[in-house]
């Protein structure tokens, strides 16, 4: 009896409602609305729950890249307003205004949440694509946000289309009137796109390149190319961010090519003094020849001088007529043959060792060679060692470093006088 009882007073209630129009189409739509909300949520838990099983095993291991990035959360959030769109025809009493208004409302956040899936689905593609052997040179990042741009774009002008029922086509027949004004606004990102298709086309940048742009005080490596910008960690660990158009307008130096080459070049100067250059006696010749990267280079320097100064005759009495070694000539011949004996540098590569022009800092002697390595400190290491064993050596030939006097040079000088 109380079963019986409580059906009827439901009835009744049901059939009062009859006589509420308001009233039954409120909590119709409450209940279409609970029932979305429910529907929704058993949805996600269905589908998530399934993309991680699946996501577990390796010929799906990309899934999980979709779960990371909201794929799946996204599509789910978009049950609800797929369930009120269809159940709105089971409302009673909702008049055909009001049914078109929720409709369009519920479509419009429907085409909300497929286009912010879409985006997440575009920043999976790129984590997939980022674990690719061609991510490492090619970056695309800068093309997935132009395309992520585009979709909201056209994402937003179709909700606001919906919502205010009208055309598309209007909406974007007033953005043509207004290019002048859009090309204004989006300028900056037109240029940065234009930039990035041709640093990427020409391989002229890629993710991990040491580049030095001094002009945005720039010296350090790639870490992330975006549409808009590019962003360098130089060696002191700060972040800069140069926009990607000025990568295109100004010149940078990019140091790929010396370490895809497999050694770093050394060029820096040795100022002799200019005092201590002369010629070497035969005694110090005789000493040299005991030298063992000068043995052959002296050898043949002597037989060669010996055979010029018998061809000259009696002219050759004279010393200013005479060929004769230098202390300077037989250094730089010993830093030639030093540099090619090392067995850190380079031998496939330029080694030679040059008289620059004579200026008031000294004779500086160049020395231009390549290491075997392009490891920072590895090539400081080398080439401190180099110019270590070149300065210590230079007395054994009676040459001297060129140095601006020193307040103690003035001091010992006074003294002696």
């Amino acid at each position: 009896m109380d079963i019986r009882h409580l059906w009827l007073q439901a009835q009744a209630l049901w059939g009062a409602l009859d006589q509420h129009p308001l009233l039954d189409a409120g909590i119709s739509l409450t209940l279409l609305l609970v029932i979305a909300l429910v529907l929704g949520r058993l949805a996600r838990f269905l589908v998530l729950h399934a993309m991680k099983l699946l996501g577990r095993q390796p010929a799906l291991h990309w899934l999980n890249d979709l779960l990371h990035n909201k794929v799946f959360h996204r599509l789910a959030q978009a049950v609800p307003s797929l369930v009120i769109q269809f159940g709105l025809n089971l409302v009673p009493v909702l008049s055909d205004k009001t049914q078109h208004f929720i409709g369009n409302l519920a479509l419009a956040v429907t085409l909300l949440f497929m286009a912010l899936a879409l985006g997440a689905l575009l920043n999976a593609l790129l984590d997939i694509y980022a674990r690719t052997e061609h991510a490492r040179t090619r970056s695309i990042k800068g093309y997935v946000q132009l395309a992520k741009m585009i979709l909201y774009i056209f994402a937003a002008i179709i909700i606001v289309a919906t919502l205010i029922d009208r055309s598309p086509l209007l909406l974007l027949s007033g953005l043509g009137a207004m290019s002048a004004v859009i090309l204004l606004v989006y300028k900056d990102t037109l240029l940065s796109f234009v930039a990035s298709v041709q640093l990427t086309s020409n391989d002229m940048l890629r993710v991990g390149d040491w580049i030095e742009m001094p002009q945005v005080g720039a010296d350090g490596d790639v870490v992330d190319i975006t549409l808009h910008t590019v962003k360098v960690q130089n060696f002191d660990k700060t972040i800069v961010s140069i926009p990607t158009w000025r990568l295109m307008s100004e010149s940078f130096r990019n140091w790929r090519g010396m370490q895809q080459a497999g050694g770093r070049r050394i060029k820096r100067s040795l100022h002799i003094d200019a005092s201590g250059v002369r010629f070497l006696t035969d005694d110090e010749q005789q000493h040299l020849t005991r030298v063992h990267l000068l043995t052959d280079y002296v050898g043949r320097k002597q037989a060669e001088v010996s055979s010029w100064n018998q061809a000259q005759g009696e002219v050759a009495d004279l010393p200013a007529n005479r060929r004769r070694l230098t202390n300077l000539g037989t250094f730089r011949a010993f830093a030639l043959a030093y540099l090619k004996s090392h067995p850190d540098i380079q031998p496939n590569m330029t080694c030679m060792v040059r008289q620059m022009e004579t200026s008031g800092q000294g004779v500086p002697l160049e020395i231009y060679c390549f290491t075997r390595t392009t490891v920072w400190a590895e090539y400081e290491r080398i080439q401190g060692d180099v110019f270590d064993y070149l300065l210590a050596v230079m007395p054994e030939f009676g040459l001297g470093v060129f140095q601006q006097p020193s307040g103690a040079d003035m001091r010992v000088g006074l003294a002696r006088a």
